[in-house]
């Protein structure tokens, strides 16, 4: 193993563990503060909860972008 292909899939693995870590936070943050003004003030629920979709959506970018990221360490392209 001295061509460092350990080296890269650990590398691999954590352009993927990391993201993912972060995007569950951030994730669960949004939506914790969604629900918490959607509890204060009920009339705005159709715009909080659009807006939420779209942070989530986003949020979940940065999931993939590590995802691609460790699908090109792993097939070392």
């Amino acid at each position: 193993m001295t061509d460092g292909s350990g080296l890269t899939a650990l590398a691999a693995g954590l352009s993927i563990g990391l993201p993912a870590f972060g995007v569950a936070i951030g994730q669960g943050l949004a939506a914790f503060a969604a629900l918490n003004g959607i509890a204060r003030q009920p009339e705005v629920r159709g715009d909080l909860r659009a807006n939420m979709i779209f942070a989530m959506a986003f949020t979940e970018a940065l999931a993939i972008y590590g995802l691609v990221i460790a699908i090109l360490l792993y097939v070392k392209v």
